[in-house]
C-alpha cells in the first residue's frame, strides 16, 4: 500500500488533468499508462482512482476497468438546477447571519477577482481567474453558518468544474470576465447592503447565464 501523501498527490494530478481536459470525459484510464504519465507505481494510481470515484470524477467498474466520468447536457442542467436552489438559500442565510468578518471577506475576494486581467491571458492566468472567481462565490455564501448545505454547494461546483475545460476560447472568456465583473460587483453591493431578495435573484440569473454559456460551448 502506498503512503497517503503520495496517493493524495497522484489523486490531485489526475483530478487536475480531468478538469483541464487533458483526460477526456469517457476516456479509459489504464493503470500502466497512468504509471508512465505520472511516473509513480501502480498502488498509488489504483488508490487515487478509487478516491476519485467516490466524488464521481471517475467511473469505476470492478473487473471491467476505470473511465473518466462522462459529461452531458442533461447532467449539466441538473447540476445548475441544484446550484440555483442551494446557492439562493445560502446567500439569504449569509445576508441574515453574516458578521463584519464575512463582509470583509466578500469585499477582499471581489477586489482580488477584479485584479485579474484576462486580455491575452496565459493558461496560468485563466486558472488564477477561475480560483479567484470560485473564492468570491464561496465568500458570498460562507456567512450562512450552514455547513451541511455549504458542503453540498461545494460538491455541485466541483462537478461543474468538469465542464469548464470545454470553454477554451480566450477572447470569449475575456468578454465574459468584463461582463461578469460588473455583475459580480452588483451582487456584492446588494449582498453587503443586506438586500436579500434582489441579491438572491441576481445570483440565480448569474447561474442561469453561466449554464447557458457552458451549454452553448458543449453543443458546439
Amino acid at each position: 500500500m502506498s503512503s497517503p501523501t503520495l496517493t493524495d498527490k497522484v489523486s490531485k494530478m489526475i483530478y487536475q488533468d480531468i478538469l483541464n481536459g487533458s483526460l477526456n470525459p469517457g476516456q479509459k484510464l489504464v493503470v500502466a499508462e497512468l504509471k508512465e504519465r505520472y511516473n509513480v507505481g501502480a498502488s498509488p494510481i489504483r488508490e487515487a482512482l478509487v478516491q476519485l470515484s467516490w466524488n464521481k470524477y471517475v467511473k469505476l467498474e470492478p473487473q471491467k476497468g476505470c473511465w473518466v466520468s462522462p459529461i452531458s447536457i442533461d447532467e449539466l442542467q441538473e447540476l445548475f438546477e441544484g446550484l440555483r436552489v442551494v446557492g439562493r438559500v445560502l446567500l439569504e442565510k449569509s445576508i441574515a447571519n453574516g458578521d463584519e468578518a464575512w463582509e470583509l471577506n466578500v469585499l477582499t475576494s471581489f477586489h482580488k477577482l477584479s485584479k485579474v486581467n484576462l486580455e491575452n491571458a496565459s493558461p496560468e492566468i485563466i486558472q488564477e481567474w477561475e480560483l479567484r472567481h470560485a473564492a468570491f462565490h464561496c465568500a458570498l455564501l460562507e456567512g450562512a453558518n450552514a455547513p451541511i448545505m455549504y458542503q453540498f454547494y461545494q460538491e455541485l461546483t466541483n462537478q461543474i468544474k468538469r465542464y469548464r475545460h470545454i470553454q477554451n476560447d480566450t477572447q470569449a472568456m475575456n468578454k465574459e470576465h468584463s461582463l461578469y465583473l460588473e455583475e459580480h460587483e452588483t451582487i456584492m453591493k446588494l449582498t453587503l447592503s443586506r438586500n436579500s431578495e434582489q441579491a438572491a435573484e441576481l445570483l440565480e440569473k448569474h447561474y442561469i447565464k453561466t449554464m447557458d454559456l457552458l451549454s452553448a460551448y458543449f453543443e458546439a
